[in-house]
């Protein structure tokens, strides 16, 4: 449709103008099978008062008039119904319409952000990112190495003591258990001052190959 200016109307003002204008209609339907309803029972009282006095030629007329009022009453109703449906369809258009212009409005956002995004950038950020980080994670193992450094010495050479210590009890332990009853032994004490040795079987025989394993990783322990 097109206005004074000659340019077409928006939709959502032709559906208004439509919309308004099938309520006038159905309003104006309403008063007229109003009407015709009192028509109705005026002449059902006028064929009664008739039918009573004998005039049975004024209720042949009157009859003819009832049924065609009622007829028409039937015909108002049935427009009506029509028109409700134009005006739900009218409905359903514009609300088909709003959520077009919705979805309209949403892609239009969507593009705006994606043209906001810089992608190339997003990937140098996160490269930059990347190479940062692992410069954080050498610099920490750096200066780790660098603090055990620094704090090992006394620490660790106590440490290491004890190490040796435990192993000694522990092999003069299974040491003592695994001798055979006659080869004499000594067991390996830890109360004196000084390194612990192992005692050897003084039989003058070969030595026990196991003897020697376990002398070699004394040795290693204390090096």
């Amino acid at each position: 449709m097109g206005n004074i200016l000659g340019r077409d109307k928006p939709l959502k003002e032709v559906l208004r103008e439509n919309k308004r204008m099938i309520n006038r209609a159905i309003r104006e339907l309403d008063r007229e099978k109003t009407g015709l309803e009192r028509e109705e029972k005026r002449l059902t009282i006028e064929i009664k008062k008739a039918a009573k006095e004998g005039q049975m030629g004024a209720v042949k007329i009157m009859a003819k008039d009832l049924v065609r009022t009622r007829q028409y009453v039937t015909r108002f109703i049935e427009m009506r119904s029509h028109l409700q449906g134009c005006a739900l369809k009218l409905q359903t258009v514009k609300s088909h319409h709003a959520m077009a212009e919705a979805m309209t409005s949403t892609a239009k956002a969507m593009h705006k952000m994606n043209k906001a995004i810089d992608v190339p950038a997003i990937n140098k950020m996160m490269q930059e990112f990347e190479k940062e980080n692992a410069k954080t994670e050498i610099m920490q193992e750096i200066m780790g190495d660098t603090i055990d450094d620094a704090l090992g010495g006394e620490e660790n050479e106590e440490e290491e003591e004890a190490i040796v210590n435990q192993v000694l009890d522990e092999i003069g332990i299974s040491f003592g258990e695994e001798l055979p009853s006659s080869a004499p032994t000594t067991s390996v004490g830890v109360a004196d001052a000084g390194p612990q040795k192992v005692a050897m079987p003084m039989g003058g025989g070969d030595t026990d190959p196991a003897l020697s394993e376990l002398e070699a990783r004394l040795n290693n322990l204390k090096r």
